[in-house]
């Protein structure tokens, strides 16, 4: 039997590890949806790019005879669809028609902290008060960093994000649970498919008025979010907060702000400020202090 190439590592480790491979593909997430909201209205952007990944779904899970899931787990799949599947993605779409995806970025850096607050309700994963107090710092950070951005006052499009990251918190802990007994793209899929009822008719009716008149650009944008972001980003990202815990390798994602800002300014030619920067250091090294404190992990 061949040996996994994270067989010496422990646990939590190859959790971070594959909570990292998740993150650098959901890195490239709001610039390729900005790109995508150029041309495209945000609800076929946000609910189509589900529609389209609901489509690989299926046809992996048929391929591969997957065992339906139980009325239980269907329960539990309702949520990881509202999270993950239409909250975040039509919210964080809408978001990027008038914010720029660097801008983006820095405000999802709250993220750890509701994902963290989600596991701990969901998973019963209990995090010591250093955890706490690093986490609560670095969410203070990128929230100080929407206000002053936003000349003193947030934004709608923050207020978005900020419904978008909330959503996908409990999408995200919900799904690390049926992680553990259905596997990490077995959730996404079965997640995917479950939406499909929420989502037909609006896509529908977002198509009819406005149209699939894009650019290649938009529509690569589009296909981005739809094969990485919306599917295969969550094989690892489901399978690390399985193994790893819910709070721990959700502290991954503040990895996500430097990704994305990188990306925006290659992809997209936006501008990126000092005070940008400095957030992004400041965010960085909180989670730096945060990795060193205790997290008591349910049984």
């Amino acid at each position: 039997m061949r040996r996994s190439p994270f067989s010496t590592l422990d646990k939590e480790t190859v959790g971070l590890v594959y909570g990292f491979l998740g993150v650098l593909c959901f890195s490239l997430t709001l610039p390729a949806t900005r790109v995508a909201v150029a041309d495209l209205d945000p609800v076929v952007v946000g609910l189509g790019r589900s529609m389209v990944a609901a489509l690989l779904a299926a046809i992996l899970l048929k391929i591969t005879h997957q065992k339906p899931p139980t009325r239980q787990q269907i329960k539990s799949l309702v949520i990881v669809a509202l999270g993950v599947v239409i909250g975040f993605p039509i919210l964080s779409a809408w978001a990027m028609v008038n914010l720029p995806a660097s801008h983006g970025a820095i405000v999802l850096g709250i993220a750890p902290l509701a994902t963290a607050i989600a596991g701990t309700l969901r998973t019963g994963d209990r995090p010591s008060w250093g955890f706490w107090l690093a986490s609560i710092l670095g969410s203070t950070t990128v929230v100080s960093f929407a206000v002053y951005s936003g000349a003193g006052h947030l934004q709608i499009g923050d207020l978005a994000l900020l419904g978008a990251m909330i959503a996908a918190s409990f999408g995200y802990a919900e799904g690390a649970l049926l992680a553990q007994v259905m596997g990490g793209w077995q959730v996404i899929s079965w997640g995917l498919l479950v939406a499909i009822p929420m989502m037909l008719l609006p896509v529908i009716f977002a198509i009819w008025h406005h149209g699939l008149v894009a650019s290649p650009t938009a529509w690569f944008g589009f296909g981005y979010i739809a094969v990485f972001s919306q599917f295969l980003a969550f094989f690892a990202w489901y399978k690390g907060l399985a193994i790893g815990g819910v709070a721990r390798v959700g502290q991954v994602q503040l990895l996500q702000p430097f990704l994305t800002i990188s990306a925006s300014a290659l992809l997209l030619g936006e501008g990126i400020s000092a005070s940008t920067i400095g957030t992004a250091i400041v965010v960085f090294i909180i989670v730096i202090l945060g990795k060193k404190t205790a997290v008591k992990r349910a049984t």
